[in-house]
């Protein structure tokens, strides 16, 4: 079992994302882009503890932070937290995560759904209830898929269903 490293994305700019990241200790960042609407994101190849990452972007964007850390591609473990401090986690690819017998069930899509929920609100985003459930609950060859699909749902710009470049 490896790690594949991971994502954060938040209401800032690349060239603060990048550096608020950082300094939180995510190490190796080698890929950034603009999602359009104020969000940005990065990826790393290696974070520290997902919410204490998430939590640390939050204070430090004095926005809402989500951050994905995945496991071979396989499974992505979602931690996200708001900068009036809400927080909420949820696991991608639950069948595959199955297989590396990780606990599913200490990651409930419904709580995990409620937390989206409120952190998009939050954020000022016009989620999609039906399109996060499917998200959580989704299987993908590719964790990183169902990353894309959930952003896509809680009204990121960019990865939203039909905005350009989705």
């Amino acid at each position: 079992m490896g790690n594949r490293g991971g994502t954060a994305v938040a209401r800032a700019t690349v060239a603060e994302l990048e550096e608020f990241a950082a300094e939180a200790g995510c190490a190796g960042i080698d890929g950034a882009g603009d999602l359009g609407g104020g969000w940005s994101q990065v990826q790393y190849d290696d974070q520290p503890d997902g919410a204490a990452l998430a939590a640390a972007l939050a204070r430090r964007t004095g926005a809402p932070v989500l951050t994905v850390a995945y496991l071979d591609s396989d499974v992505g473990f979602v931690e996200a937290a708001t900068f009036a401090g809400g927080s909420w986690r949820a696991l991608l690819n639950r069948v595959t995560a199955e297989n590396y017998e990780i606990p599913v069930d200490r990651f409930p899509v419904e709580t995990a759904l409620a937390g989206a929920l409120d952190w998009a609100a939050a954020a000022g985003l016009s989620a999609d209830p039906a399109g996060i459930r499917a998200a959580l609950a989704g299987s993908e060859t590719f964790a990183e898929e169902l990353t894309d699909r959930l952003l896509g749902a809680l009204g990121i710009p960019s990865a939203a269903p039909g905005a350009a470049g989705a």
